[in-house]
């Protein structure tokens, strides 16, 4: 069963996001305040996917009204094969395009394989005409 993301979930999904090779998790950036935060800015865009009563997948989706973009999709992996992770895509992609949002993105970690080769097999294209540029603004959490 696929449902909405709350902020009950926080726990859970964030043991299965940092059990997850390849997903990168900051505390600066995925504390439950933070999250709680992307929640309230995004609330019918953020999904998990429950079996049993357990999470076994994520995916976190916000927009700035112009741009989707997608982030800590993941299933937990005695879950893998079961298009668990394909189906979390298509209710983000459907929550995006009810928002009025026509282009998503992602980042994918370079050296996450299974990621990149999920994402491919999806039918979404990397990106090679552009770089990537960061600046901290608050060192405490950069």
């Amino acid at each position: 069963m696929i449902r909405l993301f709350t902020s009950e979930d926080y726990e859970e999904a964030y043991t299965l996001w940092k059990s997850t090779p390849g997903v990168g998790v900051r505390e600066s950036d995925d504390s439950k305040e933070v999250i709680e935060r992307f929640l309230h800015r995004n609330p019918s865009t953020n999904f998990v996917a429950v079996e049993n009563g357990k999470i076994v997948g994520t995916i976190l989706t916000g927009h700035d009204g112009r741009r989707g973009y997608l982030y800590h999709t993941c299933v937990e992996e005695m879950h893998r094969h079961k298009s668990i992770g394909r189906e979390l895509v298509k209710y983000a992609i459907t929550a995006m395009k009810a928002e009025g949002i026509a282009r998503i993105s992602l980042f994918c970690l370079r050296h996450n394989n299974q990621g990149n080769q999920f994402w491919s097999s999806m039918g979404w294209t990397l990106r090679e005409d552009l770089n990537i540029y960061n600046v901290v603004i608050d060192e405490a959490n950069g």
